[in-house]
């Protein structure tokens, strides 16, 4: 899309405007195809993978680029399986495997990540998305071993920007 995200509707409801969902799934998407070695058309989705983070990021994860408020409440809830829909978790450990440097756009969605810690260290899985599913892994309001792994793994790697973490 012009503002350098990706839409899964574009092509079917004109939409103008990207969504974090399908930029996060496409930018994934680039990331494992690019750690696994492939090579063809690498030298076109690079630039375009740079410039969805960039829309990421001038978004700082879940905020409107316009008014500075909160696009969907849904972006602050912590999922596992996050399936294809869009959170600040997800986004926040894509950002890291894909060796992302710190960046000053990510404090408040690092911040509301910390928000959301238990007092005995753990992330809660506090949605689940329909969908079938072959065994219950984490029951929503529950401690989540994923979540937990994956928060704490942003906030390792992204430690200079979450110093009340330490």
């Amino acid at each position: 899309m012009p503002d350098g995200g990706f839409n899964c509707r574009s092509n079917r409801s004109g939409a103008h405007h990207s969504s974090l969902h399908s930029t996060l799934s496409v930018l994934e998407g680039i990331e494992t195809y690019r750690r696994q070695g492939y090579q063809y058309q690498l030298p076109k989705l690079l630039p375009m993978a740079n410039e969805a983070k960039e829309f990421i990021l001038l978004h700082r994860l879940y905020k409107s680029d316009h008014t500075g408020k909160v696009i969907d409440t849904r972006f602050l809830r912590l999922t596992y399986p996050g399936r294809w829909r869009y959170d600040i978790l997800r986004a926040l450990d894509y950002f890291q495997y894909a060796e992302r440097t710190s960046d000053t756009h990510m404090r408040d969605a690092l911040e509301v990540l910390l928000s959301k810690r238990n007092k005995d260290g753990t992330w809660n899985v506090q949605a689940k998305h329909p969908g079938a599913v072959h065994f219950e892994m984490e029951k929503a309001g529950k401690p989540s071993r994923w979540n937990t792994l994956r928060a704490l793994r942003v906030l390792k790697y992204y430690q200079n920007l979450t110093p009340q973490f330490h």
